[in-house]
């Protein structure tokens, strides 16, 4: 049996037209209609406790009937509370109505048509982009902040870099302007200062100790990357400045506050050029043009371990470059010198095992030739002792031998090696007696 009267759908039938149903339709109905209205007042309290109310409004009902894709009811939504009127159909049975406001018809059609209420939306933008306030409506304009110096971000910036690119006599208005404070611009200076300063080794170190520790420097990102390329552009004859910028681009990737990713891919060419450069530094020591490439490949490393994770093509693409100057015989040794130990940087003993071990044999002909030339031997000396220390990083994942086995190179060992790496690199490792080593080549 229904809780809902059958009665009322009768009634309701009648008021339609038709009449003489029968019980068992009227008991059908009254289910149904008893079903209806509980999933709706189901769905109007998941609305009133999403609202976090207590009170069950006629707002809840419509929008529960919404929700159900039925046609919500008209006239409810008024926040004024309504007015029951009571008739008497009978003793004992009171009716209660809403009171419905008498309307002046003519008053109504003259009177203005209200606005149509708008429906609630969201809508979101950028409030700033890596510092840089996009120009739309929502922020603030030019005109709020012109009693701010603006620094234009953009390739014709710098006057320098503008009349390499041969675009200097053009007038180009960036769309986007980079707003700067006072204080930035003039930290920006000073850090610059601080690290070209050859007299005062302290001042360089307070330069390199803020900028790596201090917090608050994501808009001068793009401009000490800009910096430091213009810097190697222009010196790569000064040992000394190239030294310096490797050393802020150090401090750049590991300010742990900085977000230095979507500036990666312009801080590495820089990087690749004090790493396999031809000439570095000029009439400079080739102790400190090795040093150099020393540093740059470290920072190579880091920027391929912190960075690979958001760019999945990094390590791949810094592995070809230096293969290229590797393979290439017109470089000098200096610039393999910088490709071996950055391909040993980039990808460990993997790398070395794939891509340096199999090119040993024909590159050991070029290293003879280098060593017989007295101009180029010590270069090509350091080459030997690196491509022997990266190398050695392939004895790490190789077990150690056990009882039995000679502790020195037996000349069959060391024939096998020849043909692996060449005489000069096996000659090498035989005189060290690096047995395991030899071991870890052959089967690599």
């Amino acid at each position: 049996m229904s809780v809902w009267n059958p009665d009322n759908i009768r009634d309701v039938a009648e008021s339609v037209g038709m009449v003489n149903l029968s019980h068992d339709v009227t008991e059908n109905l009254a289910r149904d209609v008893e079903y209806r209205v509980a999933q709706v007042l189901e769905e109007a309290l998941k609305c009133m406790r999403h609202g976090k109310r207590t009170l069950l409004t006629t707002q809840d009902i419509s929008l529960a009937l919404r929700n159900l894709d039925v046609e919500p009811l008209y006239g409810y939504e008024s926040v004024r509370p309504l007015r029951f009127g009571e008739a008497s159909l009978g003793p004992g049975q009171p009716l209660f109505y809403v009171e419905d406001e008498e309307v002046d018809f003519e008053k109504l059609i003259n009177a203005p048509l209200p606005k149509v209420p708008r429906e609630v939306s969201f809508t979101a933008h950028w409030l700033a982009v890596e510092g840089v306030q996009p120009s739309i409506p929502q922020n603030p304009t030019a005109a709020d902040s012109r009693n701010l110096e603006l620094v234009s971000k953009g390739p014709n910036a710098n006057s320098t870099l503008a009349a390499m690119s041969g675009t200097g006599d053009v007038a180009v208005k960036p769309l986007v302007k980079h707003v700067l404070s006072k204080e930035l611009q003039l930290y920006f200076e000073k850090v610059c200062s601080a690290f070209l300063d050859e007299t005062s080794e302290d001042y360089r170190t307070s330069g390199y100790s803020s900028l790596r520790e201090d917090p608050g420097l994501h808009q001068l990102v793009p401009y000490f990357v800009q910096f430091i390329s213009e810097k190697v552009t222009h010196s790569l004859k000064n040992i000394f400045v190239l030294t310096q910028v490797m050393h802020m681009a150090e401090a750049l990737v590991q300010n742990s506050t900085l977000y230095v990713d979507p500036y990666v891919a312009s801080l590495v060419p820089s990087i690749l050029t004090c790493l396999i450069g031809r000439q570095l530094g000029g009439t400079a020591d080739s102790a400190e043009q090795f040093a150099l490439r020393d540093l740059a490949a470290s920072l190579l490393g880091m920027i391929a371990k912190k960075y690979s994770h958001s760019s999945h093509m990094l390590k791949p693409r810094l592995a070809r470059s230096c293969l290229k100057s590797f393979l290439d015989p017109s470089k000098p040794f200096g610039a393999h010198y910088g490709a071996v130990i950055g391909l040993q940087a980039v990808g460990g003993a993997e790398v070395v095992r794939v891509l340096v071990l199999p090119n040993l044999g024909e590159y050991s002909k070029l290293l003879s030739d280098g060593l017989e030339d007295a101009a180029r031997r010590p270069a090509a000396e350091r080459v030997l002792n690196a491509l022997v220390a990266v190398l050695a990083s392939l004895r790490d994942g190789h077990p150690s031998l056990t009882n039995g086995h000679p502790a020195v190179v037996t000349d069959d060992l060391r024939s096998r090696l020849s043909e692996k790496v060449g005489d000069l690199i096996a000659a090498r490792i035989a005189d060290t007696s690096e047995v395991q080593l030899a071991h870890a080549i052959l089967e690599g």
